[in-house]
């Protein structure tokens, strides 16, 4: 069991999700997190982070790119152990889920 110590040094969901906005979808320009693909975050007791995450289509061939990218981008922070990404289909990914931001850049209506 983590020390109180220990546990300090964890990084937070908010620290993992503001480090995957580094993670861009190749194609669209855009951050997996403006992206809406990011569906939870979650960080053990022993430092392993669990993400459950989508891509905008099941076929999509980017997701070992992305696997690579975000695991690239969160070695950068301490206290982490280990990397698991739930890929989950439901609900499915729509533009809705994207942030404002995003779906303007992208041409969607805000």
């Amino acid at each position: 069991m983590a020390s109180d110590n220990e546990a300090n040094l964890l990084p937070t969901p908010d620290q993992i999700e503001s480090a995957l906005e580094g993670v861009l979808d190749p194609e669209l320009g855009v951050n997996i997190v403006a992206l809406g693909l990011i569906y939870g975050i979650e960080v053990s007791p022993e430092g392993i982070v669990q993400l459950r995450m989508t891509m905008t289509t099941p076929a999509c061939p980017l997701r070992t790119y992305l696997a690579r990218q975000i695991a690239m981008q969160l070695s950068r922070i301490g206290g982490i152990t280990g990397l698991r990404i739930e890929w989950v289909w439901d609900p499915p990914w729509t533009p809705e889920k994207m942030r404002p931001t995003a779906r303007q850049q992208l041409g969607f209506p805000a």
